[in-house]
């Protein structure tokens, strides 16, 4: 059974939305492309040229990853600029954001307001008090390896609606069938249906999936 990787850095992966890297060749198969909020202070216009190239390409699914990071040395008015025009690229093609988010999901709450296509945070692993108002704001969230040791996070998982859920290696390379098993565990489901559920899911994002 192949398991969709929402989110993931191995060019070699095909299974999934490989993160493309700034002015990197894609690979085969599905990609995302932005700029890292990490980025920020040293954004071109002809970084955002590259981007809005390689946007249109069809196999390129998603922008991002894009977002805020509260833990980098770089202005939040930079990281937030280049994160809006982001978003608005986003809109004009129709393309959902993968969202890089660091301690500043009040800020990213505020952004969702001008976005006109779903949001994804990926690789969510904080407390539940954070994903239950990203989910009343109607985030879709990508889950990593955390949930397989972070009891509180399984927790927030198994309540979490499958329906705006989505998991990922992001990273850090493991076995992808451990998490979705888990995550089947955790909300009582076969894995066969959980797997369909995200199927559907990313039909909602337009995304054919690779056969």
């Amino acid at each position: 059974m192949a398991y969709f990787d929402f989110h993931h850095h191995d060019s070699k992966n095909f299974s999934g939305i490989y993160n493309l890297v700034l002015y990197e060749t894609p690979p085969i198969g599905f990609f995302s492309a932005g700029i890292h909020p990490n980025l920020s202070a040293k954004t071109t216009e002809n970084q955002f040229h590259w981007l809005q190239e390689i946007a249109n390409n069809k196999y390129c699914v998603a922008i991002g990853e894009c977002g805020l990071d509260g833990l980098i040395n770089i202005d939040d008015g930079l990281q937030e600029e280049v994160f809006e025009k982001q978003i608005h690229l986003a809109n004009e093609l129709k393309k959902p954001l993968i969202v890089h988010c660091v301690r500043r999901f009040s800020q990213v709450i505020h952004f969702q307001k001008k976005a006109k296509v779903p949001m994804v945070v990926h690789g969510f692993n904080k407390r539940k008090t954070i994903g239950n108002e990203l989910q009343k704001h109607d985030f879709y969230l990508s889950f990593g390896k955390s949930v397989l040791q972070n009891v509180n996070l399984q927790e927030f998982v198994k309540d979490f609606p499958t329906e705006k859920l989505f998991l990922e290696t992001d990273d850090t390379p493991f076995d992808l069938h451990t998490l979705y098993q888990k995550v089947a565990d955790l909300k009582k489901i076969k894995v066969e249906k959980l797997t369909l559920q995200i199927e559907e899911n990313l039909k909602v994002f337009n995304i054919p999936l690779l056969k």
